[in-house]
């Protein structure tokens, strides 16, 4: 194999490989498991589809150092396509002339700079810096996303975030620094148990649908909002349209924010809406920072009408230091990491090799995107 150095970017020119005749039981069994959904059509059969010539591969430096032989690994299942491995999550116009598949990051700089791309594979769920580009219409691009893949980490942050708020385990956390042993630090009244409670996921999606089996499993009635559909799984007792958002806050012990961000869910998340949640409930938001009114959210925790906050991201993001919402009352926040876990990149990669054989042989695709919804 021949490779040519450019700073930090890779030209990896493959020995033409065999190709892959379908997904090993590995990814079989992730695709059962997460309920990963394929496209109506064969790619192939689109009209704008072609066999690949030539494939970029965004590697960071997290992404490396989990899979070291990612390319190698890949390459199997490329079809004979040259690989062009960089480290820039913004590729360079010269480095996509050419390029038809894309395995990194679906944003207006790569739209622009990839005139020639026919395919991107978006290493993240959410899809929003790309769906808000007006080249996302102009273009016939095919956008697949890591849907799901990230759920069972989020969900479990979201359980852990729901039980620091409920057993009041950071203001613990906080006497822990100060070396104090305060048994009266909080009111044995306010540390609320979930089982029986009710918690409203806002956004049924593949992520929002691992948060609601896991509050199920303890004991928790679930709702939830989705767009477009109520249908939902069993573990979901009520499943309402995005214009039901106010009346089931108001039924909510824990309101879960799993939205993608959309003009529709941009401030979603306001005034009127925490006016209308239930008196010291808690709000988590794993979904996007600008999917709430920091300012409406912050009064609504300083006045105490809500119980609390759990944030996993914010607006905006990052968080200076200086701004108010660190100091606020009863407020959690972690720096979007909610969907890290020893597992995650090994579902990531799976997920990565598959829609990549899948396209080069035609079939149909996994986590298909519809840009006009936005997710």
């Amino acid at each position: 194999m021949q490779r040519i150095l450019y700073g930090l970017i890779f030209l990896l020119l493959p020995i033409v490989p065999a190709m892959a005749a379908g997904p090993d039981a590995a990814t079989v069994q992730l695709i059962e498991e997460l309920g990963l959904r394929e496209g109506r059509e064969p790619i192939a059969e689109s009209g704008v589809w072609r066999k690949p010539r030539r494939i970029v591969v965004t590697l960071l430096e997290w992404q490396r150092q989990s899979k070291p032989d990612a390319v190698a690994w890949l390459e199997p299942v490329t079809g004979g396509a040259e690989i062009v491995v960089t480290t820039a999550r913004e590729v360079p116009a010269p480095l996509l002339q050419g390029t038809d598949v894309l395995l990194g990051f679906c944003s207006h700089d790569n739209l622009e700079n990839g005139r020639d791309l026919r395919y991107i594979l978006n290493y993240s769920a959410g899809v929003d810096r790309c769906a808000s580009s007006p080249l996302a219409e102009q273009r016939a691009i095919l956008v697949t996303n890591m849907q799901r893949v990230y759920g069972p980490g989020i969900a479990e942050h979201v359980i852990g975030l729901m039980y620091a708020l409920t057993r009041k385990l950071y203001v613990f956390r906080d006497r822990q620094q100060e070396r104090r042993w305060d048994r009266e630090a909080v009111a044995r009244t306010s540390m609320t148990e979930v089982q029986g409670r009710t918690l409203l996921v806002a956004g049924l999606g593949g992520i929002g649908t691992e948060i609601a089996r896991r509050a199920h499993g303890l004991g928790m009635r679930v709702i939830a909002t989705r767009n477009f559909s109520r249908e939902g799984p069993d573990f979901v007792a009520y499943v309402g349209l995005p214009d039901e958002l106010h009346e089931l806050a108001g039924q909510a012990n824990v309101v879960v924010n799993a939205t993608p961000l959309t003009p529709q869910t941009t401030g979603l998340f306001d005034r009127d809406f925490f006016a209308a949640m239930r008196s010291g409930a808690y709000f988590i938001n794993i979904g996007r920072g600008r999917s709430v009114m920091t300012g409406d959210l912050i009064e609504a925790l300083n006045s105490e009408r809500i119980g609390g906050a759990a944030l996993d991201v914010t607006d905006p993001e990052p968080l200076p230091p200086d701004h108010p919402l660190w100091t606020a009352k009863n407020v959690i926040i972690t720096p979007h990491i909610s969907a890290g876990s020893d597992r995650q990149m090994e579902r990531f990669w799976l997920v990565v090799r598959e829609n990549l054989r899948r396209y080069v042989n035609g079939e149909h695709m996994l986590n298909v995107v519809d840009l006009q919804r936005g997710y």
